[in-house]
Parts: structure tokens; sequence; C-alpha cells
């Protein structure tokens, strides 16, 4: 029998005159085994195995197994009833199932990307759970706006006729990624400014990322975390820890190459502070410091390493001296460095 990893039953905005795809919604999705019923979509289809995705007509399921109240039926009848004839925007939403046959191999096209990043958002993978290569090359430069995703080219035109109609649109960003609020909103949680969270980032229950932090794709949090810097893409966090005002943490997209960056439980990166190394549990950075791979830093008993020998070390409390300017790492012994954990009334996000 055939199987899938995941799929999603959704609605795909694409131009009218040359059919880019600018986004895809998946607001129906499964993962593992036949992926809740995907086999049989799959095969009222005619779709017999491999990554694709396919469009829905109201006659999809006519002669399918699927019963009509079966979920994924409902999820048919839902996006082809909603699918829409030319907008106003010079584009069209078309019903689309999405099958994907191995999360650990590539994304093929737009579509798949879209599944993989709601599949993140959705926490139904972790960071790093789907492989993402290529994805930016698979998505296009969209203008996202009031009235939904548009394509750049043409847009001040666009605009213009938008406005003798007596609308002003409204222009939010122009990038390949979304932001996460308009496709999924995670239970359980916290955001001061949904322009600073990116579809495909993984948002763990209990987590609150205020109005200056910003989550990226393929990155987040794993369980209740304060968010007021930046955890760029592919950085997992781990629970109750905090990454301060204006702090950041080395992506793989932003001179981190491949490795992948944690922050391990109940740490502390502070104000301003930032990592380009992986955190063990139980660590603190002292605000105002940036630890990259190559930064001299000393130990208790003199030795001087550089930080990559002290990645992923737990109990570390990571500080510069005022006097002289050298970085010093110290064992966090007792209440050495303590900072007395995340405020447990301020993540109970019910």
């Amino acid at each position: 029998m055939t199987t899938f990893a995941a799929f999603g039953v959704g609605l795909a905005t694409r131009t009218v005159d040359t059919g880019k795809t600018l986004d895809t919604w998946y607001p129906t999705l499964g993962t593992g085994g036949d992926a809740g019923g995907a086999v049989a979509l799959a095969a009222a289809l005619g779709h017999e195995g491999g990554t694709a995705t396919l469009p829905l007509t109201a006659d999809s399921l006519r002669g399918s197994e699927l019963a009509a109240d079966d979920p994924i039926a409902r999820a048919v009848a839902g996006a082809t009833g909603d699918a829409s004839s030319p907008a106003p925007t010079r584009t069209e939403r078309v019903a689309v199932a999405t099958f994907i046959e191995d999360l650990d191999s590539a994304p093929v096209d737009a579509h798949d990307v879209y599944l993989r990043l709601h599949l993140l958002s959705h926490r139904l993978v972790q960071p790093h759970g789907a492989n993402l290569d290529g994805a930016f090359g698979l998505l296009n430069n969209v203008v996202w706006t009031d009235l939904g995703p548009c394509e750049p080219e043409g847009f001040e035109e666009l605009r213009l006729s938008l406005a003798a109609a007596g609308h002003r649109v409204r222009v939010t960003s122009i990038d390949k990624f979304p932001r996460m609020t308009d496709y999924v909103v995670p239970t359980g949680i916290r955001i001061g400014d949904a322009d600073r969270v990116r579809l495909g980032a993984h948002l763990a229950v209990g987590t609150t990322v205020m109005h200056e932090g910003f989550v990226n794709f393929n990155a987040g949090t794993l369980g209740a975390s304060m968010v007021e810097g930046r955890i760029s893409a592919g950085v997992v966090v781990g629970d109750g820890s905090d990454i301060g005002g204006s702090g950041s943490i080395m992506g793989t997209l932003s001179g981190g190459g491949s490795e992948v960056i944690r922050i391990g439980e109940g740490c502390l990166i502070g104000a301003n502070a930032g990592v380009g190394i992986s955190l063990g549990d139980n660590c603190v950075v002292e605000a105002g410091l940036y630890l990259t791979a190559g930064t001299k830093v000393a130990l208790p008993d003199g030795e001087v390493v550089k930080a990559r020998d002290l990645s992923g070390q737990d109990n570390m409390l990571f500080r510069r001296d005022s006097q002289t300017g050298a970085v010093n790492a110290l064992p966090r012994d007792g209440d050495a460095g303590n900072w007395g954990g995340l405020n447990a009334a301020l993540h109970a996000n019910d």
C-alpha cells in the first residue's frame, strides 16, 4: 500500500497570466503512516505515489472510499467551494492536494515548501524534522497585502487600478516568506508583533514572543520560552530559556554555515548579547557579550580556548571582565550567575 509522510488539502494563489504560485494555504494537513486518509484521497485522484500536488474539483472524490463526513472529504469540499475566479489582484485561488513521500528528501516545488512550513508551525514536526534544502529557490518573491499575495512585477499599476476602484491597498512586506499568523495560529502562545514571526516558525506551548522578538522559519522553541531577541533560521531554543532584548543567535543562513545552533534548557542570553555556538542547559551569557565560535575565552585555571571548544557544555556563565576586557567562562555552581528563571505566570498562555 502506498503511504505518504505528509499531505495537505488547501488553496493555492497563482497569477492569472503566468500561473506562477504565490502561496499555498493548508487548513487541513497530516503526517505519518497513511497521513490520516491521504491514501484514499490519492487513489481518488489517480496518484500512485511520490511527491506531487494535484488540482481538486467538486467531483474529485466521486466514487472514492471516503465518506462524505470524513474530515478529508469535508476539507476537499471546503477548499473547492472556496476556490475563486480571478480576483482584482490579478490572481486566482485553486484547490489542491499535496502529497510528500519523504520529508527527508528536498522539496520539489513551492506547494511542497509551503506544506513543510505549515507542518512546522502546526508543531507536527520540529525544526530540522523536514528537509528544506533549496526552499528559497522554489519560492517566488511576493508583495504581501491586505488583499492577499500579489506579483511584484506590475504592482504599481495594480495599486493604481485598485485605488481607482476605491481600495487603497496596504502592503505589509515584500518577501518570499509570509508571516505565520496569516496561515497558522498555534495555541498556548503569545506574539507581540505578528510581522516578526515567519511561517515555518515552531513555537511551543508557553512561548511568548515580545514585540521586538523575531523567529525565522525552521527555527523556534521546544518549550515555554521568552523571546525578546532574534531566533535565526535553524536555531532551536530549549524549555525555560530567555533570549533577552536585542539578543541574537547566529543561524544557518547568516554565517553559521550548516551547523545547528541549539540553546539548552533554562538558559539566559542577556540583553544585546549573542552566540554563535550552542549552549548546554542552565547557561548564562552576560548582557552585551557576543560569543562567536572564534572568541578567545579564559577558563578558571587560566587556560585560554576558543568558544567553539565550549559549545554545548552545561552550567556555564560567560562574562566579560570589566577591567581587562577578557571574556571569562565560569562554572555556575550554586547561585553563581543565577538569573531566577522564567516567570511561570507570564508563560501560562491560556
